[in-house]
């Protein structure tokens, strides 16, 4: 049996839905749009609208619409094109069927939004004329058209975002430091672009960094300064903990910069990841004025993974979390209530690791009374021996931390580091010119390289040992700072004496509580011998 095949008009628009056999005008209106910076592009405008308006109207089968301009306007993005946009909204309103324009770099040169408007206005029907191209956005021409503009909107992106990634990462190596003055309290730009501090801002910096080794957390410190009604850096006076510790994470406050801390996955998602060392990083040195001095900076961040070394810390807004310390299993002292709801109510800090785990943790607990006096104590024994330890912590800053030596040290290991580095890229750079035994030229490399990492080595030993000495300094002159100004011996517990001085109290047994001071002093406290 021979296959027949019997063709079936279409009696429909595809678009339009409307029956072929009803003939009917087309709503048509122009598009024009020209910079008027000179008189020929002007000239051009006023072509464009005659043309247009004559041109519809010459058709039999069309209904003039308007013509749509815009003047002075960059194509690069539709956004501030109010004609191109009423066009559009009429259009999809129903009032236009066909848009004739001149060409499709005239409709928008930012192919992202021509796509876009392209298939917005097809799915509706409504067609486009491309004079230039001869290209009506219905037919199969103008499928492909979509498919090409596709193509040319995802490569515009990504040459678009290699060009400014390009850019920005020039700045980088140049030391460009860029500073966000909306969310970086401290800091305003003067009239020459420069950065500079903002003393009244600055002085509000100082105070939280204070408040923080005083043993305050950014919680804290924040309602310490809402009810203080301390301005933002946008003028009210809400506080927020994630706030306070960015500032005091932030190394901008020194003076200086760490560049590309983020980087973006692709030019398509714009999706931002923290950088962990996928790309390199740039660390500008003394890129603007310091707030807060680099010894202190290394401090606050010491103490942030000092209170972050127990995960199962408690988060009690009490002076005493983070600061009692088990001496049997090294676990944090926690603050329970006993009898909390009669006449036996008593509050006492055990360790926290009494009931965890297969062996449990047989410390002794201690009441909140006891820890006063233990502390008092301590601070009591300091006091009566002041000048003793004053001098002792002054023989220490002047021959044991001082950074006279480590420093020229530290100078001479990075200049070398620096020359050698120089050396390689110049052996490099050499080896692509000229051509080289490839022998030779790897075990100079290599003898390079080895030397490379051997003062890379030596210079951040150095560097180490000087930011410990430079912490170890800062919190010798803040504890003397203190003790100098204390008189008399102390009979009232104060939080903010014991914040100044104290490190940690290491609890053994009711016999033997060691309070650790912050010059490196430890006093034993022996609670039972005080009761006989």
């Amino acid at each position: 049996m021979t296959r027949k095949v019997k063709k079936i008009p279409a009696t429909l628009g595809q678009y339009s839905k409307t029956p072929l056999s009803q003939i009917k005008k087309k709503n048509v209106a122009g598009y024009a749009r020209v910079s008027t910076d000179n008189k020929e592009q002007l000239s051009s405008y006023e072509t464009q609208v005659n043309y247009y308006t004559k041109y519809i109207n010459s058709k039999a089968d069309w209904n003039f619409v308007k013509v749509y301009t815009d003047e002075g306007i960059s194509g690069t993005s539709t956004k501030k094109r109010e004609g191109f946009k009423s066009m559009v909204s009429d259009a999809l309103e129903g009032k236009i069927d066909l848009i004739i324009t001149k060409s499709v770099s005239r409709f928008a040169r930012n192919t992202v939004d021509s796509l876009t408007t392209v298939r917005k206005l097809k799915e509706k029907g409504i067609e486009i004329y491309f004079e230039k191209e001869n290209i009506w956005t219905l037919d199969s021409k103008g499928e492909l058209l979509i498919t090409i503009m596709s193509s040319l909107a995802q490569e515009e992106s990504r040459s678009i975002s290699e060009n400014c990634t390009w850019g920005i990462r020039k700045k980088f190596e140049e030391g460009v430091v860029r500073m966000s003055y909306v969310t970086s309290l401290g800091y305003e730009k003067d009239k020459d672009g420069n950065i500079v501090i903002n003393e009244r801002e600055a002085k509000i910096v100082k105070y939280i960094y204070s408040r923080f080794l005083h043993g305050l957390t950014p919680n804290l410190i924040a309602a310490e300064l809402e009810a203080k009604k301390v301005p933002n850096v946008r003028g009210d006076v809400k506080w927020y903990g994630s706030t306070i510790k960015n500032m005091l994470q932030n190394e901008k406050y020194t003076g200086n910069a760490i560049l590309q801390k983020t980087y973006s996955v692709d030019f398509l998602s714009k999706k931002r990841l923290k950088n962990n060392g996928e790309i390199t990083k740039y660390y500008v040195e003394n890129s603007h004025p310091a707030i807060i001095s680099q010894a202190k900076f290394d401090l606050v961040q010491e103490e942030f993974e000092k209170r972050g070394a127990y995960p199962n810390r408690s988060t009690s807004a009490n002076l005493f979390s983070n600061r009692i310390v088990c001496g049997k299993c090294g676990a944090l002292f926690g603050r329970k209530i006993w009898h909390s709801t009669d006449k036996y109510r008593k509050v006492v800090w055990q360790c926290n690791d009494k009931y965890k785990g297969e062996v449990k943790c047989d410390n002794v607990h201690l009441s909140e009374d006891e820890i006063y006096k233990s502390i008092l104590e301590a601070i009591n024994k300091i006091i009566v021996e002041k000048d003793e330890i004053i001098e002792n912590c002054e023989l220490i800053l002047n021959k044991v931390l001082d950074t006279k030596k480590l420093k020229i040290k530290e100078i001479e290991q990075s200049k070398e580091h620096n020359k050698i580095s120089k050396q390689i890229e110049q052996l490099v750079e050499s080896n692509s010119t000229i051509i080289n035994n490839p022998g030779d030229f790897n075990e100079d490399y290599n003898n390079l390289s080895a030397e490379y990492f051997a003062i890379q080595e030596k210079l951040e030993k150095t560097q180490a040992i000087l930011a410990d000495k430079y912490s170890r300094k800062l919190q010798i002159d803040r504890f003397l700072e203190t003790i100098k100004s204390q008189d008399e011996l102390v009979t009232d517990f104060s939080p903010k004496l014991f914040t100044s001085i104290v490190d940690i109290v290491e609890v053994f047994s009711k016999k033997e509580i060691k309070v650790h001071f912050k010059n490196g002093e430890i006093v034993v406290v022996d609670l039972l011998r005080r009761k006989k």
